[in-house]
């Protein structure tokens, strides 16, 4: 899973998550939130049976870091943050890395987009 953060309308991507389990991962979200003191997570969600299954997660994130999280359409941010890190002359290998983190900056810049 990929974490982007911003401070004000600027957007970067953070890192990238692997977990093993969903607990793995609300754990890694929630000491980062701390360590950054962020004050309201955007959760990208997808289209069908995965919606869902992302929406049921983000209402447990909530619970657990005792802050907002908001929902943002993710639908073709993978591709695009294929697309730009390729305009960008990132190379092959970074951008399977922080594919992700990519994807997320974009979600979260799609978010701060629509909130001006």
């Amino acid at each position: 899973m990929g974490l982007a953060i911003s401070t004000g309308l600027f957007v970067e991507p953070l890192k990238v998550v692997r977990y093993e389990s969903i607990e793995a991962l609300s754990e890694e979200i929630k000491k980062s939130a701390q360590e950054l003191g962020v004050g309201k997570v955007v959760v990208g969600v997808s289209e069908g049976r995965m919606a869902a299954e992302t929406k049921e997660f983000g209402r447990k994130l909530q619970e657990r870091l005792g802050i907002p999280v908001i929902f943002q359409d993710e639908t073709l941010t993978t591709h695009e943050a294929q697309e730009l890190a390729i305009k960008a002359g990132i190379k092959r290998k970074k951008r399977r890395e922080m594919e992700d983190a990519y994807s997320a900056a974009l979600i979260l810049q799609s978010y701060l987009d629509s909130q001006i």
